[in-house]
């Protein structure tokens, strides 16, 4: 599920948020987690805390590393010290109960909803379906939080094992789409409805819709209220894949993703020529280089998948903002897209997609100075 960023009226808040963000940046994990405890004593409730403290607290160390502030591995320790304290809020129980709110409420009037929240296979950002599981746990449902990139098949099997009433997956990057739409699919083959949530969905859920999810929130809350309200429960074995994406016949998608190793090793081997700063790379840099052009390759078969050159635009652009704060040229990501559009000469669909995305990159300010990748 996505992080929402909607604050509350919850006394102390933004102060809490401050004292977490100083915490995690010192790597105090014992810090960490006291401010948050001492908010849950003076009453927040552990749902203002998880979306109104943690989650965008969460999203602001995503900020700094898209930056260029810190690296992975900082914001791999973050993350790490923040898992925990979501753990350690969990079970607690606050030193001074308030009146009831969330944490108080039962999901039905009788016994709480079963419900199964999971990252779907190849979703290793697993922060935003955590923070979810447990919203759900404070509202009162019995929840099986599987975490990060769980195959289908397992998933099916611990369905079949566990009698959930419903089913909600999270994805962040739309290339997960297909596997989540394959998800999707083989769970309500089996008579369950799926919710899903996440960035992979587009900020309106379009594509929740186009993969035939029974429901997608924006935020937590939402998600959470979906879920108390009820998904229908599929009355009929889903339709075929292949007719409700008709745009998939014509095998573009499937050729890009099948070609992936010789596009990426053909477009940085023209690179060379196209970027004459790419002389001077160390083989880290190349190396680099040749991740971020499987990436490009990645996002336009996401965006052939899904049939929407705004998604393959959008990553474009972002790509464009993190070279920008890493000080890497910018005529290298344009050449890439020119490159693959050469290569897609046969793909008009694929050719449209680059073709946007070079449009996009064009009204994005971009270094011209030569800087090595951080």
């Amino acid at each position: 599920m996505t992080i929402t960023h909607t604050t509350t009226s919850s006394t102390g808040l933004v102060g809490t948020r401050e004292r977490l963000w100083a915490a995690l940046t010192a790597r105090d994990e014992t810090a960490a987690a006291q401010a948050v405890f001492d908010a849950h004593d003076a009453g927040a409730t552990k749902e203002d805390l998880l979306l109104d403290v943690i989650g965008p607290v969460q999203a602001r160390v995503g900020g700094e590393w898209a930056a260029g502030r810190i690296g992975v591995a900082q914001e791999h320790a973050v993350t790490a010290i923040q898992d925990r304290v979501i753990a350690a809020l969990a079970h607690r129980a606050p030193s001074h109960r308030t009146a009831a709110g969330p944490d108080a409420r039962r999901a039905t009037a009788t016994a709480p909803q079963r419900v199964t929240v999971a990252c779907v296979d190849g979703e290793w950002h697993a922060l935003p379906a955590r923070l979810f599981a447990e919203v759900l746990r404070s509202r009162g449902f019995v929840v099986d939080y599987l975490g990060a990139h769980v195959p289908t098949p397992h998933l099916i099997a611990h369905l079949h094992q566990t009698g959930a009433d419903a089913v909600a997956l999270s994805a962040s990057l739309p290339l997960r789409l297909p596997t989540a739409h394959a998800a999707v699919t083989a769970v309500q083959a089996i008579g369950l409805p799926v919710l899903v949530g996440g960035a992979a969905f587009g900020p309106d859920g379009r594509y929740a819709a186009l993969i035939g999810a029974d429901g997608w929130a924006p935020d937590a809350r939402v998600a959470a209220s979906l879920l108390t309200d009820g998904l229908r429960r599929p009355e009929a074995p889903p339709r075929d894949p292949s007719r409700e994406l008709p745009h998939l016949s014509d095998q573009e998608y499937t050729l890009v993703t099948r070609s992936r190793t010789q596009l990426t090793r053909h477009v940085l081997e023209k690179l060379e020529d196209a970027v004459p700063a790419m002389a001077a790379y160390t083989e880290q840099q190349r190396e680099r280089t040749a991740e971020d052009i499987a990436h490009i390759v990645d996002f336009l078969a996401a965006s052939l998948y899904a049939d929407d050159p705004e998604l393959f635009t959008g990553f474009v652009t972002w790509t464009a903002g993190i070279l920008r704060a890493r000080g890497v040229p910018g005529d290298a990501l344009a050449a890439a897209l020119g490159l693959l559009a050469d290569a897609q000469y046969d793909f008009p669909r694929a050719r449209t997609h680059l073709v946007a995305g070079r449009r996009a990159l064009a009204r994005v300010p971009v270094p011209t100075a030569p800087g090595p990748h951080s």
